[in-house]
């Protein structure tokens, strides 16, 4: 049976980093970079171990979201993974429903990019496809980010969303949604 805990990046021990970043390596295939791992620190991570071993991982991590003039308290899930001996077996579904707790509780909306295998996920939970434009808040001023279009989901909490309009993101290095 899976348990699935909640923890603060700043309550993990190295060793539990080290096996996070490695389950991250091998559920995407490599694919995870450098920038990536640096967005899934600094918020609550959800755990899921099965016989001791870490098979789920996602976190959410604080970020500043605009959306019709207002500034938004956005949950921002990051590194949703499931360890590939493992899947369609509940473990996402556990990563989940304790994420988006942590939205619901501390969070004006949630807030995450998708890729094409894992929308059907977020969708079934109820996230909603952002259907206006991207952009990014930088140093010169918001920058349109057309790339990112159609692959930004939210989870509405207690403030009106308008999904046709702008939504951006505060800056970051590496990918910006």
């Amino acid at each position: 049976m899976p348990t699935t805990a909640l923890r603060r990046t700043a309550d993990l021990d190295d060793a539990t980093l080290s096996g996070i970043r490695g389950l991250l390596d091998q559920a995407f295939d490599g694919d995870f970079a450098d920038h990536d791992w640096q967005h899934a620190l600094g918020g609550t991570h959800a755990l899921v171990h099965v016989e001791g071993r870490l098979v789920g991982h996602g976190s959410v991590v604080r970020r500043q979201l605009l959306h019709g003039g207002q500034r938004l308290r956005a949950g921002y899930v990051e590194a949703v993974a499931v360890a590939p001996d493992r899947r369609r077996q509940g473990v996402a579904t556990a990563v989940m429903d304790a994420l988006e707790a942590v939205i619901r509780a501390d969070h004006d909306l949630g807030a995450l990019s998708a890729s094409e295998d894992g929308a059907g996920l977020y969708a079934a939970r109820g996230w909603l496809l952002w259907e206006g434009p991207t952009s990014v808040l930088t140093a010169e001023g918001t920058r349109r980010t057309p790339e990112d279009d159609g692959s930004v989901h939210v989870l509405p909490g207690s403030v009106p969303l308008d999904r046709r309009g702008e939504l951006t993101c505060d800056w970051r290095d590496g990918d910006v949604w």
